[in-house]
């Protein structure tokens, strides 16, 4: 046994010989002498809510899309939207930045503050919304014209002419999506010409040239092969420094590889529409938690594959 009269001995002067222990030398250490083992691992303090949504709900005209969805979504974290086909995640998103808008047949119930401002207030600028609050899609979706164009095109949008600030906007974006070192040399070429994972790199690209708060992203590596979803997901780890970022995705691996905290929904028949199934949230929480400890066995059904 280890003396620990010997390990709380003075380092000058004359060594204090060992002695054999006894109990009456453990009983006499003070607990305040003893290290708690558990004093580094508190729960680290949640961080400060961008999205606030209370008892949301969407539906199509009649048909219920998302019902009932309560939750908090943290600033510069990555949130994972999970859940199987059908389920409202895609529906969600896109409430989060106002793409619903001039969509007649849809109704949006509930509240959702962006920063503690009613997101759907009336003296709100949709425009100014998806201008803080930016969207990247499944597919990439470059316009067909030149790389620069692409990312300058934001920036024009919202006034900036100058031509010296638009090359600062476009290779500060470009860097920050890690394409500048790959088509630095040939910015004038048509953006249709490049790769897919490059394609999609450079819409993450003209979504950051208009400095947003939030990057919405909808299954961004659904289209791509393994190689270009590694540079995405490193990507978006880098990224959440600065930005929040709320991505739907069903690939489980990568919800547990690159979030902080991940929503599950799931489908159910909607008492209130006969036969027609609506989405609902079922957990959400850390990560970690989510997909090792759910609270939840219909959670714990579908991270472990046995259905969706």
């Amino acid at each position: 046994m280890i003396n620990l009269t010997e390990l709380r001995a003075p380092r000058t002067g004359t060594p204090v010989p060992p002695t054999p222990a006894t109990d009456t030398d453990t009983a006499s250490i003070a607990p305040d002498d003893v290290a708690d083992p558990f004093v580094d691992l508190a729960p680290e303090p949640p961080a400060p809510v961008v999205f606030r949504l209370e008892e949301v709900s969407v539906s199509y005209g009649d048909t219920p899309a998302v019902a009932d969805v309560t939750v908090d979504l943290g600033e510069h974290e990555i949130t994972a939207i999970i859940g199987p086909s059908g389920c409202g995640k895609s529906t969600l998103l896109r409430s989060l930045n106002r793409m619903h808008d001039g969509l007649p047949d849809v109704r949006i119930n509930g509240r959702i503050t962006y920063r503690d401002v009613d997101l759907y207030g009336p003296a709100v600028n949709p425009v100014e919304v998806r201008r803080r609050i930016g969207m990247v899609f499944q597919k990439p979706n470059p316009f067909p014209k030149s790389i620069y164009d692409n990312v300058a095109f934001g920036p024009r949008v919202i006034g900036r002419r100058s031509r010296a600030d638009l090359d600062d906007r476009v290779e500060r974006a470009l860097r920050d999506a890690a394409l500048w070192s790959e088509v630095h040399h040939r910015l004038g070429s048509s953006a249709m010409a490049l790769s897919g994972g490059q394609q999609q790199r450079l819409c993450i690209a003209r979504a950051l040239a208009i400095e947003p708060d939030v990057l919405l992203m909808d299954e961004p590596c659904s289209a791509l092969d393994p190689i270009a979803t590694h540079r995405i997901e490193d990507l978006l780890t880098e990224l959440k420094h600065r930005y929040t970022i709320v991505i739907v995705t069903h690939n489980m691996q990568q919800a547990a590889r690159i979030s902080d905290r991940t929503i599950f929904f799931t489908t159910e028949v909607d008492d209130g529409a006969g036969d027609l199934r609506c989405g609902r949230l079922v957990e959400h929480g850390p990560t970690v938690t989510l997909f090792s400890t759910p609270a939840d066995p219909r959670t714990l059904d579908y991270v472990t594959g046995r259905f969706g």
